[in-house]
């Protein structure tokens, strides 16, 4: 796992994207909102729901689906809580269910209390396309940090927003334009710590390039561990190799944990991906 932390906010031009770090372990909680319909996801609200209803009701978001890349206790303690004040579905991959179910354990092993749970009301796979607003993703089943780990792509065209150009650019504190590749540079730093950004103040994206919610299966420069619950180094390279690394090098990836990088810098310089 990266120690740098990752970009905190982003709203891309036709996308609302906020990303903020959560609870013990700083899970990446992720909220996508369509700014037209003010439909959401929100993936991995692991903690702080305070927080994140916050962000919500600032951009004036109705939650449409509650999504959990994995069932790490980290990544799913305020489930039941953001499900409660959005009446929004929790959905989960079935072979995380016994994960999920086991919380107990899982606060055990981490020397806390246990969440409380809510019921998983739809269950995901491989394949499956997450609508709202005008967005949609497809979900990618990413087993190997556990077994119901999954991911989620949003091609550059989700969302069909017209006329968007092709290069990526940002706004820096400054308001000064910058491009995207020099962002992910910026943010991992020259010892992987990222600079600190203003607190829930997102930053402007013009561009729309693909983008994929990773989970704990690819972090920048590295991969998610496999010695928890379930876990296999086989079937993370697998999910890898055979599918993660098959999206375009452009695509930008928010992991669950540490800052933003993309499928190009991975494929050239994560050591895990490297020919052997």
């Amino acid at each position: 796992m990266s120690n740098g932390r990752p970009v905190l906010n982003a709203a891309t031009e036709g996308l609302i994207h906020i990303t903020i770090p959560v609870g013990m372990l700083q899970c990446n909680c992720s909220i996508i909102g369509d700014p037209v319909t003010h439909e959401a996801l929100v993936v991995d609200p692991g903690d702080e729901v305070n927080r994140i209803l916050d962000l919500l009701g600032r951009h004036k978001l109705t939650v449409k689906a509650i999504v959990s890349t994995h069932a790490h206790i980290d990544h799913v303690g305020g489930l039941s809580k953001l499900h409660r004040y959005t009446g929004a579905p929790v959905l989960m991959h079935r072979d995380d269910l016994p994960l999920y179910r086991a919380m107990e354990m899982q606060a055990s092993f981490l020397g806390v209390h246990p969440p409380e749970l809510t019921d998983i009301d739809q269950l995901l796979k491989e394949g499956d396309v997450l609508r709202w607003g005008s967005f949609e993703a497809q979900v990618i089943h990413t087993p190997g940090h556990t077994p119901g780990s999954v991911s989620l792509y949003l091609p550059h065209d989700a969302g069909k927003v017209a006329g968007v150009p092709a290069i990526h650019t940002v706004l820096n504190e400054a308001g000064e334009k910058i491009a995207l590749t020099d962002l992910l540079k910026k943010t991992a730093g020259s010892e992987g710590v990222a600079e600190d950004l203003p607190p829930d103040e997102p930053e402007k994206i013009a561009g729309h390039a693909p983008q994929l919610f990773s989970g704990d299966t690819l972090f920048a420069g590295s991969i998610g561990r496999t010695d928890l619950w379930g876990g296999s180094m086989e079937q993370i390279l697998d999910s890898l190799r055979t599918k993660l690394m098959h999206l375009p090098d452009e695509t930008v990836v928010y992991p669950g944990h540490g800052p933003v990088t993309s499928i190009g810098d991975e494929r050239h310089l994560n050591p895990f991906l490297q020919p052997e």
